[in-house]
């Protein structure tokens, strides 16, 4: 049974519409007031809103504006007595399905409402196909370290417990955070991602929490929080790691009171949150630096999760490149292309800095210039993105496989970490120098935000050298 509510501060038309809508066999509320409509609205599930554009306390308008925010997909019908064409305009414009006229005709508003419940219908039918038909990876791999991730998100995805998913980049976190929203028992609500690292810390809070129309110079309306774009469903806070001490504070404060406030507001909104996290920092260490809050942490670690480095599983990598490789040649539409065993040795040996991400650029660039068979040979040849050519020597000091002789001198890295960060400082100068400087092709190339690059160069302290 469809549920309909009604905000009208007229009790006759309210009466009416009830009275009409009931006899229909529709699940029927009705308010008398915008604010509290709006409240109904985040609390409750409706399928359709029948709402007044003349009310006091709140225009018609602007709940419809505040609702679609909250709820994009919700079916809206406005109606007033003060009808033109000018107004129907402009609720169309804002998201309305349709407009009525006071006094409904009986026949228009039925066929209106049931129109406007079969939209919504399909508006939720097609994201469901759409989830499926791009539904997740499957977690590939049968080392011992993968079958205990996998066992571990079979017991903790249908509880509550907040997770904090460790690893170092590219190796899987976030396919580990879908799988747990995905046998959760809020698979059917969203799950909302942010990345922390790739958002300034000056509107991290922002983005997390929202903010009202002037709350700051570019504020120019007001903002839904992915704190509440996650009502009922999952919240995923991806390197985590990178997150400011102010962000971290408001966040903590959710988590103990599952309330939280918008940036520029006074008004506090309850949220149904299951918060998941990742990193691929060591916060404990953070911790000491005073980058990180230990409350915060303690929060968060209710369960960890560490997914291992891809040189830590080698004997799961047949397995994942075969899947590519099946999965790439599909996509392209061309005949499935095989690895000879001495080339599947050859890619267990490499030393995967980029992980389970690299592994599947790799794929596919050995699809793309390798015949039928990929050997030894062409995983040697293009193992580096130059293909072997055109490469400043910097850069073909860390990716050359082949060439020991040009490798940099390991001696000088204390921890992995550091080698880890000469190996992704040397790789974006490349691709820099490769694009002439041109931040956003750059970006684009090797698939991160263009914030992110700005902070990785400014990280690294990257310049531009001029002839």
């Amino acid at each position: 049974m469809a549920k309909l509510l009604i905000i009208d501060d007229e009790r006759a038309i309210r009466s009416t519409l009830r009275e009409i809508l009931e006899y229909e066999d529709y699940d029927v509320e009705d308010i008398d007031n915008g604010v509290d409509g709006l409240e109904l609205i985040k609390k409750k599930k409706f399928d359709l809103v029948l709402c007044d554009i003349k009310m006091n306390r709140m225009d018609g308008m602007e709940v419809l504006e505040q609702a679609l925010a909250y709820s994009p997909d919700l079916p809206f019908i406005m109606i007033s007595g003060h009808g033109t064409v000018e107004t129907a305009i402009e609720a169309s414009k804002k998201g309305a399905f349709d407009f009525i006229s006071k006094p409904p005709d009986l026949n228009r508003l039925l066929i209106t409402v049931r129109n406007a419940l079969d939209r919504g219908t399909l508006v939720t039918e097609t994201k469901v196909l759409k989830r499926k038909a791009s539904k997740t990876r499957d977690i590939l791999g049968s080392s011992e370290s993968i079958s205990k991730i996998k066992e571990t998100i079979e017991r903790v995805a249908p509880t509550e417990a907040r997770v904090l998913i460790t690893g170092a980049n590219g190796s899987g976190k976030e396919l580990v955070a879908r799988w747990l929203h995905e046998k959760s028992q809020r698979a059917d609500s969203p799950l909302i991602e942010v990345n922390c690292a790739a958002i300034p810390s000056e509107l991290i809070e922002s983005e997390l929490f929202g903010h009202e129309k002037g709350s700051f110079t570019s504020a120019v309306k007001q903002r839904i929080g992915k704190f509440e774009l996650a009502n009922g469903g999952t919240l995923f806070l991806d390197e985590i790691g990178d997150m400011s001490l102010s962000a971290q504070a408001k966040v903590l404060r959710a988590l103990q009171e599952h309330k939280i406030t918008r940036v520029g507001g006074e008004k506090e909104q309850e949220v149904n949150v299951r918060v998941l996290a990742a990193t691929n920092k060591d916060l404990l260490k953070e911790i000491e630096d005073g980058n990180f809050r230990m409350d915060l942490y303690h929060r968060l670690n209710v369960i960890n999760i560490h997914v291992p480095h891809l040189t830590e599983r080698t004997e799961d990598i047949p397995v994942i490149a075969q899947n590519f490789l099946e999965e790439i040649c599909r996509d392209y539409g061309m005949p499935v292309k095989k690895i000879s065993d001495n080339g599947m040795s050859a890619l267990q040996a490499l030393p995967w800095t980029g992980n389970v991400r690299e592994l599947h650029n790799m794929i596919e660039r050995l699809i793309i210039l390798s015949d039928k068979v990929i050997t030894e040979h062409d995983v040697t040849a293009f193992a580096n993105p130059g293909g072997g050519t055109n490469i400043g020597a910097s850069t073909a000091a860390t990716f050359t496989a082949a060439n020991h002789s040009s490798a940099p001198d390991y001696e000088k890295f204390s921890n992995f970490q550091d080698y880890k960060d000469f190996a992704e400082r040397e790789f974006i100068k490349f691709k820099l120098e490769k694009n002439n400087w041109n931040v956003s092709k750059t970006a684009d190339d090797i698939d991160i935000q263009r914030s992110h690059l700005y902070s990785k160069i400014e990280k690294f302290g990257l310049k531009r050298t001029t002839e």
